[in-house]
């Protein structure tokens, strides 16, 4: 652990977090629509852009439809942009987050994780950030408010990066990390304002002395190559990311690998997650340690663009591996799940997995849920099909 810059300690929920966050980077432009439960995010900010503790435009629009697209004006204006949503609102929100992508506009946008109805549920699960992964947005997931608040700087740098120009993602789990209050370290304005620096965009709009077009129509002609430019984006992101990763833990002393493991040199059996259910899992981890069971944990943080080269050495010899997804992709492998067998499909030595699907639309997931899967790891039990946590016997 690296020492810490100067900081104070505040209990804060995950979605407050993110507000301090915004409010010491003081974006250009934040536009917005409230959808719970993301909504504390950017009314919180909102109060600070009124009590005159930032200089951001906030674009106050009737949808997050509009939110995007104003949004992705002001990135291209080249200003440095911000907003936050989830579930519905990112569902909404679909055709202008692949423009934002497409155009390769530095967005920062925090989700809230929250379920895609119908039926109507406003508790958390992946499958608004998930059904989204394909758009061309970095996702990094959070298991705590600190994560969160953390993880918002290097967002934006990771955006901005010369490299790299495409928007991102900072994920937490609604209601779970969006609304407990947690202690959160809030460093000093002065050294997180020299952290993210000033934008310096290479186009743009307001740029008049060097014209731009800027959503230009590509057929047959040149959308292939753009789309391979923007694959080539993704393909800098993870360099980007440990280097800036490296910088940010000079000033927190946290780490900011693809993924952190937890007591698996030595594991006969692994889970994998994301997010908060990291934080029981690892209880179980601790609990069945002490009584002589060897597992382990690795909790996941980068998920698009995937690490597939580095979970692959960190699972490298493994005997067997429970993968924990949050969502589900219907007719197919769950989402991380999906990534995980494409990671070790070509590994000599290569371990055992098993999906799990659990919480889904809010639903805890309880140290008994984990412990049956260690257990059920340890004893060999894997199949091809999806094994569900928590859920009641109904009929079809």
């Amino acid at each position: 652990m690296m020492a810490e810059a100067k900081h104070k300690v505040v209990s804060l929920t995950g979605n407050y977090a993110i507000a301090e966050a915004m409010r010491q980077i003081n974006p250009d432009v934040v536009a917005a629509y409230p959808i719970t439960p993301q909504s504390a995010i950017v009314e919180k900010f909102s109060g600070f852009v009124n009590n005159g503790l930032v200089d951001t435009e906030m674009v106050r629009v009737e949808s997050e439809h509009s939110a995007m697209s104003a949004c992705v004006g002001a990135s291209m204006a080249g200003i440095r942009t911000m907003t936050a949503t989830c579930s519905a609102g990112l569902a909404l929100m679909w055709e202008i987050v692949g423009v934002a992508s497409g155009l390769r506009c530095p967005i920062v946008m925090p989700i809230a994780n929250r379920a895609i109805s119908a039926p109507i549920n406003i508790h958390c699960d992946h499958s608004d950030s998930m059904g989204a992964r394909d758009l061309g947005w970095i996702q990094i997931y959070n298991e705590t408010a600190q994560e969160a608040y953390e993880n918002v700087f290097l967002a934006l740098r990771l955006a901005e990066h010369p490299k790299v120009q495409l928007p991102v993602m900072v994920c937490e789990d609604g209601f779970i990390t969006s609304h407990c209050v947690q202690n959160v370290k809030i460093f000093d304005d002065a050294v997180m304002k020299k952290f993210i620096g000033t934008r310096k965009p290479e186009f743009a709009l307001l740029d008049l002395k060097n014209p731009i077009t800027v959503g230009a129509i590509e057929l047959q002609d040149y959308y292939f190559e753009t789309k391979r430019q923007q694959q080539e984006a993704m393909e800098n992101v993870p360099a980007a990311y440990l280097e800036i990763g490296k910088e940010l833990s000079k000033i927190t002393g946290s780490d900011y690998g693809f993924f952190q493991e937890y007591k698996t040199n030595d594991a006969d059996a692994i889970i994998l997650t994301m997010s908060s259910a990291t934080g029981t899992a690892r209880s179980v981890v601790d609990k069945m340690r002490a009584k002589g069971k060897k597992v382990g944990l690795i909790k996941l943080r980068l998920f698009r663009p995937f690490p597939y080269e580095a979970v692959a050495k960190a699972l490298e010899g493994k005997k067997i591996v429970g993968v924990l997804d949050r969502s589900m992709s219907f007719g197919a492998h769950s989402p991380l799940f999906g990534e995980i067998r494409n990671a070790v499909y070509g590994m000599k030595d290569k371990p055992a997995l098993q999906s799990y699907v659990f919480g889904l639309g809010g639903r805890d997931l309880l140290e008994s849920h984990v412990e049956q899967v260690f257990e059920e790891l340890l004893a060999g039990k894997t199949n091809d099909e999806i094994k569900y946590l928590g859920l009641r016997e109904v009929s079809q």
